[in-house]
């Protein structure tokens, strides 16, 4: 299949060219597009910013030090954004809010028919604070669901020790759960998935065994981030949130004979992440006094398979809706909400920028020929996303964000 997002000729260095230059950006400028970063292996290494970046940043600012461009932080993280914006802040000198970050959850914003409901929130730490800042108002913990059941969680043999001794207290009045957050990995992920899937066999209140486990209708669940694996400090990936939620639906498959449904899946590389963040750059350029209606965004990432396929499909998204804003390939997991909270989408275009600074290590064609040819290719995305290899590729390739700065600078012609 051939990708709509390659949308002009090839240079000398196999990237996409366009014949418009120009050369900075002045503090009369009214630009039409936004600019959306990832933050690690873009923007910083861990808590240390990258000087390429340091250089970027300057050259989107005015005479006074204000950014005169657009711009949001887009990140599969889990923390809690008013953190992360007072990190960035400090690395640029700049003022970031924190509604200018967005996180692998972030976009649940839009999920206000669930905000009220009796959520079980899974992650590890501010998980609560993270929520209640997504709109979740009633919420409980996996120790809430164990200390309320706690003939439930054998995989802890300390528990089973508590039971066995009759040194425990049921709470059978413990209300229902309506709704299953899942933030980010667990600690235990043990405990995590038994929990789990005796709320999701009981339809909330595990009290009392299904009659018919493979007809009991399932609760919502609605998954933040599926990155399988992620790069930290050791030698090797690390398990990611991917990874816990493929033994959730592995196990809730094999007992049940059905595969498990998600009401939403959130952050990279789901349209909504890339919808909201549309939302927000327009919500910023406004408030920068920018009256032109944003027509492209660029996405800078580092890793192809999550932050490229994310941008490119994205751009699909806005080239294929009918008359009334419908994208209806979208599987119904990733399908985005009407929401009178989102800005008007105006954007015609999202171009993918993928750096070498991060997860990607750029290779000469003839390496990445040898590659190919020399070992199988395995898809690490998920199952609901389906994996097409064009997706991953992006609309430039740069070796650092400053270098793709100066491209957009150039391609928009700014003066």
């Amino acid at each position: 299949m051939k990708t709509a997002l390659l949308l002009f000729p090839l240079d000398l260095k196999g990237n996409h060219s366009d014949a418009s230059m120009g050369s900075d950006l002045s503090d009369n400028t009214e630009v039409d597009f936004g600019i959306l970063f990832d933050v690690d292996g873009v923007l910083a290494r861990g808590s240390t910013p990258l000087d390429p970046a340091k250089k970027a940043m300057e050259k989107l600012k005015d005479s006074e030090g204000n950014l005169k461009v657009p711009v949001a932080f887009v990140t599969n993280a889990c923390n809690r954004s008013a953190d992360k914006a007072r990190q960035i802040s400090n690395w640029f000198d700049i003022n970031v809010p924190p509604e200018q970050v967005i996180h692998a959850p972030t976009p649940a914003k839009l999920l206000r028919q669930f905000h009220a409901k009796h959520t079980l929130v899974i992650g590890q730490e501010h998980r609560l604070d993270i929520a209640e800042d997504l709109g979740f108002s009633n919420l409980c913990t996996i120790e809430d669901i164990k200390e309320a059941y706690p003939l439930l969680d054998m995989v802890d043999h300390e528990n089973r020790i508590r039971v066995a001794k009759g040194d425990y207290t049921e709470n059978p009045s413990f209300p229902k759960v309506d709704v299953i957050l899942l933030i980010g990995e667990p600690c235990r992920w043990e405990t995590d998935l038994q929990l789990i899937i005796d709320l999701l066999l009981t339809e909330g209140k595990p009290n009392e065994a299904p009659k018919d486990p493979y007809t009991v209708p399932q609760l919502p669940i609605i998954a933040c981030n599926m990155d399988l694996v992620f790069m930290a400090e050791a030698c090797m990936p690390r398990f990611g949130h991917g990874a816990f939620l493929l033994c959730l639906e592995t196990l809730y498959q094999k007992l049940t004979g059905k595969p498990l449904s998600y009401q939403n899946l959130v952050g990279k590389p789901c349209e909504i992440t890339y919808r909201f963040a549309e939302h927000t750059v327009s919500k910023i350029a406004r408030k920068m006094g920018i009256t032109k209606p944003l027509k492209r965004l660029y996405f800078f990432g580092d890793n192809p398979s999550v932050d490229i396929v994310g941008a490119n499909l994205y751009d699909r998204y806005i080239k294929r809706q009918d008359s009334n804003g419908n994208a209806c390939e979208l599987p119904f997991s990733r399908l985005i909400p009407q929401s009178d909270d989102l800005h008007e989408q105006t954007v015609e275009a999202c171009h993918s920028m993928l750096v070498g600074t991060g997860v990607y290590k750029h290779q000469h064609e003839e390496d990445q020929k040898t590659a190919l040819t020399s070992k199988p290719y395995v898809y690490h995305g998920h199952r609901d996303i389906a994996h097409e290899e064009d997706l991953t590729k992006p609309h430039k390739y740069v070796d650092d964000v400053h270098e793709g700065i100066e491209y957009i600078l150039k391609r928009e012609s700014i003066v």
